[in-house]
């Protein structure tokens, strides 16, 4: 089964000092490399915060809106994800508790697949 772990941050969360910056980082890289390592991982990306070169589209009565970035009306923001191939949920949440980023950040959970029944 697939899973996606969002990490969802709030606005300024991640204006940290340097070296703070870079330690972070450093324990996600090892945690992205320890998730390959075990035949878990599809892929994972860190997003760019603060986004100046993201958007937002929505589509209202046949009118495209295009909203460009950084969002700061938001009260979270997604700084990445990892996409897993999971046994299933509680194997899903085991790895989001491993995950670094719950120290700082929230993990959220979601299970990959059609969004309709």
């Amino acid at each position: 089964m697939a899973f996606l772990l969002l990490i969802t941050e709030r606005p300024g969360d991640s204006e940290q000092p340097m070296h703070v910056g870079k330690d972070r980082y450093d324990r996600m890289m090892r945690f992205s490399a320890a998730l390959q390592a075990r035949g878990v991982l599809r892929a994972s990306e860190s997003l760019r915060l603060p986004d100046e070169d993201g958007a937002r589209v929505q589509i209202r009565s046949g009118k495209r809106m295009i909203v460009d970035g950084p969002f700061a009306e938001a009260k979270e923001i997604v700084g990445g994800f990892f996409l897993l191939d999971c046994d299933g949920k509680d194997e899903a949440l085991a790895i989001a508790s491993e995950c670094p980023a719950a120290e700082w950040a929230t993990v959220e959970v979601r299970k990959v697949g059609p969004c309709y029944d």
